[in-house]
């Protein structure tokens, strides 16, 4: 009878991207790897944690275990990236890893495990162009637990505050500056003289016919 519920502890699409290996070679060599892929994981996450979380399903008793634990690391800064390897002694181990920890919460992150076909030196380095692994380069939404803006924001962040620098570097060295709603002009620009004249009111236009019908009258007389 054919089940409908896809089995816990069978490995997905995922693969190294820079492993030489035909689809059947690689598929080999998954039926009897030790080692799980880590991903999704806070940048603060520590190996302690990873250990005291997948040490459950190893079975020390029967020789088993964890064998050892390999953090991602920033290719550049050296610090962690999201990412590790976790080395057991025995297929059934990685096996129940995936069916039991795979899917579950880590520091408020879902993780995901997945068979490797083995770590080798090299590997524990992210291969994004900024050091990280490719998935934070591209990344375009904030997440606090891997680094704040993915990479590409955070260049685009970084050079919209070096225009803003600069434009406030000109107008301090007397370059052009912007006044609100006006055109560009220069601050050491000569200031334009007040003038001391009043403008005229209605109340001035009536004393001045007043004046003037007073003078017509005079000159009548005379």
């Amino acid at each position: 009878m054919a089940s409908v519920v896809t089995p816990l502890d069978q490995p997905s699409n995922y693969k190294d991207s820079q492993a030489r290996l035909d689809r059947q070679r690689q598929y080999d060599l998954l039926q009897k790897s030790t080692t799980l892929y880590i991903g999704n994981l806070s940048f603060y996450t520590t190996e302690e944690q990873i250990h005291d979380i997948f040490s459950k399903c190893a079975n020390p008793e029967d020789g088993g275990g964890v064998k050892r634990i390999i953090m991602g690391l920033d290719r550049h800064t050296r610090t962690p990236c999201g990412f590790c390897f976790v080395e057991f002694y025995t297929h059934a181990e990685a096996l129940a890893s995936m069916r039991y920890i795979s899917g579950t919460k880590l520091d408020e992150r879902i993780i995901r495990c997945d068979l490797d076909l083995g770590y080798r030196e090299g590997r524990q380095f992210g291969r994004g162009k900024s050091g990280g692994q490719v998935r934070d380069e591209h990344r375009q939404d904030y997440d606090p637990g891997r680094g704040g803006w993915g990479a590409q924001a955070q260049r685009l962040e970084i050079e919209r505050r070096r225009q803003v620098e600069e434009r406030y570097a000109d107008v301090e060295q007397g370059g052009p500056v912007a006044g609100g709603g006006e055109e560009w002009k220069h601050v050491n620009a000569a200031p334009v003289e007040p003038t001391l004249k009043r403008a005229r009111s209605p109340d001035d236009e009536d004393e001045s016919s007043r004046q003037r019908s007073r003078i017509d009258e005079d000159t009548g007389r005379m």
